[in-house]
């Protein structure tokens, strides 16, 4: 009764003033099946109850979701309403024309509570593209009853050499525990999204100033001789399937020592009702090693984009609007516990003392978001902007194809040097193609 009590006040003080929408609408929105957006799923019929407007979820996994959208928008062709797209490709598909702009949601939205960073990532020209639904950047998880179990102690700042230290410390297979978890599953946004956010803190980037890519670098050939040894000696089996969801499965089912991924796992791996490990979990920052004793975490966020292909652009900004107002985060935090809420998009959530107390994590993962610099991502200087991605349409291709090479090597077709040598051939074709250096 709480819960529909305040549902019901803060649709009804979302909803005023908003511009109606015809009772028979129907909106299409394409979203990917994480934790957070299922959650949505999930409270959104409140919203079709108050509104009129009825919604068709089109849920899909990370790599398909990426395919769907960029091909439907790039085509015009219509099919969705709203999209979740990441912060790589809002500002691309807002400079060309492709995006709503979202600046006029009144002033009950509170646009100066959205995080700065993750705001300026989704604005170009001075017009937001993208609200923001979570952000985040990355940290070591790792299970702190294991850790003592071992004799072992996490430092403040761990290297990616005690990182594989560590590993084959708390592998257990004989239990069915492994060392450590990471990305294999191959996509630009799933094992390259980890090895990207690696390569930079080995000191490394995606491309040099005249933007020659640089897999062959010293820096990628230490990054994936790392990431394949320690996956081979203290990885669980099969990981070229596992991205984030099946890490985070993993993990919270006791399966890893140790994972490296995204802060907005947090709500998840703490929540007892998600997690088997809750009260055994701890967290640190991403490693760095001597090259790069700065960088080490990434950026990201999924938002909720309106394409200018949509004939219900109205309804569209009204949903996009309730699913990542400051309400909303309340909703889920009386759905779910405050634990679960949103995070790393609004500064009122960090300021609010119940999510204080459920989220040790908290004022953490706003730091770590809030000192990443997508701007000057490498010790060195780089003509790109972003971390585990560079921010330019050609960025996606080169991605998903080095992350296939490197998935192959995970799987023994190939060696490490042999899969950064394919990739580096494959973007050196890409970029002469496109025009680079322009």
């Amino acid at each position: 009764m709480r819960y529909a009590r305040f549902y019901g006040v803060a649709m009804a003080a979302l909803m005023a003033g908003a511009t109606a929408a015809r009772a028979d609408t129907t909106l299409t929105i394409a979203t990917v099946n994480n934790g957070d957006m299922i959650e949505m799923q999930k409270l959104s019929p409140q919203f079709e109850k108050d509104t009129g407007i009825k919604l068709n979820w089109v849920v899909l996994e990370e790599n398909v979701l990426r395919q769907r959208v960029t091909t439907d928008i790039a085509t015009k062709g219509g099919s969705f309403d709203v999209m979740t797209i990441g912060a790589y490709e809002a500002p691309i598909w807002g400079k060309q024309g492709w995006l709503v702009p979202l600046d006029d949601f009144g002033a009950d939205y509170d646009y100066a509570d959205i995080v700065p960073q993750v705001k300026s990532a989704l604005t170009v020209d001075g017009k937001l593209f993208a609200a923001p639904f979570y952000a985040e950047s990355s940290l070591t998880f790792y299970r702190k009853d294991l850790f003592e179990k071992a004799g072992i102690t996490m430092p403040e700042k761990p290297t990616y050499q005690q990182i594989a230290e560590y590993a084959a410390k708390l592998t257990d297979k004989k239990d069915g525990i492994y060392g450590i978890c990471l990305r294999g599953k191959p996509g630009w946004g799933e094992n390259m999204a980890f090895l990207g956010a690696a390569a930079t803190a080995f000191g490394g980037s995606w491309f040099d100033e005249q933007w020659k890519p640089q897999f062959t670098s010293k820096a990628w050939e230490q990054t994936i001789a790392w990431y394949l040894d320690v996956m081979k000696k203290d990885g669980p089996p099969g990981a070229t399937a596992n991205g984030y969801n099946e890490n985070r499965a993993l993990f919270s089912t006791g399966k890893c020592g140790m994972w490296i991924d995204a802060t907005v796992t947090a709500g998840y791996l703490y929540n007892p009702k998600e997690s088997q490990v809750a009260d055994k979990v701890a967290f640190a920052p991403a490693p760095i090693t001597e090259a790069n004793t700065k960088a080490s975490g990434w950026f990201w966020s999924w938002n909720l984009g309106v394409p200018t292909s949509t004939k219900n652009a109205d309804a569209a900004k009204k949903f996009v609007k309730w699913a990542t107002s400051k309400d909303y985060i309340k909703l889920v935090a009386a759905d779910q516990g405050w634990v679960s809420a949103p995070p790393g998009t609004r500064l009122s959530t960090y300021a609010n003392e119940d999510y204080k107390k459920a989220a040790p994590f908290s004022a953490f993962v706003l730091n770590a978001i809030q000192t990443t610099n997508p701007a000057h991502p490498a010790v060195m200087p780089v003509p790109y902007v972003g971390v585990q991605f560079a921010a330019i349409p050609e960025f996606q291709g080169i991605g998903t194809t080095a992350g296939q090479d490197v998935a192959a090597a995970l799987a023994g077709q190939d060696t490490g040097a042999q899969a950064l040598t394919k990739a580096q051939a494959s973007a050196e074709r890409t970029m002469k193609q496109a025009g680079y250096p322009k």
